[in-house]
């Protein structure tokens, strides 16, 4: 979809479908009292009668008002406040374009400036509405042999004063690249595990590598990758017959003397528990458990797409977790790639094991800050369901830093303690720690567990698990978080 920004009065363009804001109690915009006036009142007189509340989400289609030259005006309602909070701003957004995909046009106006989002300025707004209209445009139907009827909206024009033109053109630039990166998230999220593997993934880094002159692309394969003795990572993906990779992706966008950040993510391309198998209802899910390295996948898109003056390190570890007379077994110890020794108590508790020889890998490229992230454990789920990644950390002001991301990219993490205490439950009496922590505080102990390997520089740890996809039902697939809140972050030190 095509997003244009003109500053001129839109009740005087011509257009498919003019839309407007309308609060509850009648309250109308500056632009929906103009076209209200050269209509001689005409939304006026509907409002009186009841046609429309007002209430966030609610629409109403008039066709043929007089003196306009727009073909139909899109009443949405905004609410009763003056300003909308991001969550019903976004509900008034989706309510708009599910009314528009539905009509034979193809293009739309909407006068931005009618819309106000309380704490977010001209950029901020134009910004979270222009994600959720890009990202609202996704499908995924490459395996359906009947595909959906192409839809006739094409453009939508933003309205605004001239004043704030650059920045709401800035913001569109910007939410165009995180929703491309979004989709790319979701694309390989929804890919069935019988093509999206680690070799898939692989051959991925490689093509946007060949796209991409300044993108240095390196794949590590599973004799590499036990070479290099990360007995950890190897245990993962011993017992399938896809084999892991390790995917090394750098762009080098700032000075070469500035030290990069590093996005870590969790790749596992199927889960089926190992030997620690798990219950087979939903198990279609765990294709989605690659999603951390997805998200990586696609914050990089966005980065490219922006070109950004910064370094960046992208570390995909992505294996396949099965079952088979191969695979590693719950009492087996391994050495990672830091030298500690780890007893595996359950092979389902397997992201940790190929996350940790990946931050340890990290340490040769001496980041600023190293963020990893891993659709890690149910336990994040069970404490912030699916609105809020899980947060944690050795440094309080990168932690800061994600959680101020979060805020203004509408894709929000909370923090979660990192205690000494809780380290106390990854104890071995064979080994230099256990994978798993027991029943209790299981995101934290996780969490632990990587802080083990993460000493040596700045770090953070999204645990995604309810926020990477949608289960259940005909609506389950991936969300393209947290490319939102990983790409506002490298925005904000990138300052641009």
């Amino acid at each position: 979809m095509e997003l244009v920004v003109k500053s001129v009065s839109p009740e005087t363009l011509k257009t498919a479908t003019l839309v407007l804001a309308v609060g509850e109690s009648r309250t109308l915009g500056a632009t929906a009292s103009k076209v209200d006036e050269l209509s001689g009142g005409a939304i006026s007189a509907l409002l009186k009668r009841g046609d429309l509340a007002g209430k966030v989400g609610q629409t109403l289609l008039l066709h043929s008002l007089p003196n306009l030259k727009a073909e139909r005006v899109l009443l949405v309602g905004v609410g009763k406040d003056a300003e909308l909070g991001d969550r019903p701003f976004r509900k008034a957004v989706a309510a708009i374009l599910a009314t528009l995909k539905g009509l034979g046009g193809s293009d739309a106006v909407l006068a931005l400036d009618d819309l106000v989002v309380k704490g977010r300025d001209s950029y901020g707004k134009t910004r979270l509405l222009a994600e959720s209209l890009l990202d609202g445009e996704y499908s995924f139907e490459q395996f359906k042999s009947q595909k959906s009827e192409p839809r006739a909206l094409k453009k939508i024009t933003l309205v605004t004063i001239k004043a704030a033109q650059a920045e709401v053109e800035r913001a569109i630039s910007h939410a165009r690249a995180i929703a491309g990166g979004m989709a790319f998230t979701r694309d390989l999220g929804n890919l069935p595990p019988n093509i999206c593997h680690p070799s898939y993934l692989a051959e991925q880094a490689k093509n946007l590598g060949k796209a991409n002159k300044g993108l240095k692309v390196e794949i590590f394969d599973e004799k590499k990758i036990k070479e290099m003795g990360m007995g950890s990572f190897y245990a993962v993906g011993q017992g399938s017959d896809q084999p892991p990779r390790l995917i090394v992706m750098q762009y080098n966008g700032g000075k070469k003397s500035e030290k990069p950040y590093a996005l870590v993510g969790k790749g596992i391309t199927f889960d089926t528990g190992g030997i620690s198998l798990k219950p087979g209802a939903g198990m279609d899910e765990m294709k989605y458990d690659m999603g951390g390295s997805a998200s990586v996948f696609g914050t990089l898109h966005a980065v490219l797409a922006l070109q950004l003056p910064i370094n960046l390190v992208c570390i995909l570890a992505c294996a396949e977790n099965m079952p088979s007379g191969g695979a590693s077994r719950p009492g087996d110890i391994v050495t990672t790639l830091s030298g500690q020794t780890v007893e595996i108590l359950n092979t389902d508790a397997e992201g940790r094991l190929v996350l940790c020889d990946a931050l340890t890998y990290a340490e040769r490229f001496k980041p600023q800050a190293v963020i990893d992230i891993a659709t890690l454990t149910g336990a994040c789920v069970v404490a912030l369901g699916a609105h809020t990644s899980g947060l944690l950390g050795n440094n309080d002001e990168l932690i800061e830093q994600l959680l101020s991301a979060g805020r203004q990219a509408d894709d929000r993490a909370w923090q979660l303690p990192l205690f000494d205490e809780y380290q106390e439950q990854l104890d071995s009496p064979f080994a230099d720690m256990a994978n798993i922590g027991g029943p209790k505080a299981g995101t934290i102990t996780a969490a632990c567990f990587l802080s083990r390997f993460a000493k040596q520089f700045n770090w953070a740890h999204l645990d995604i698990a309810g926020t990477a996809w949608t289960s259940g039902g005909k609506d389950k697939g991936a969300t393209g978080r947290p490319v939102p809140l990983l790409t506002q972050y490298l925005l904000d030190r990138a300052k641009a």
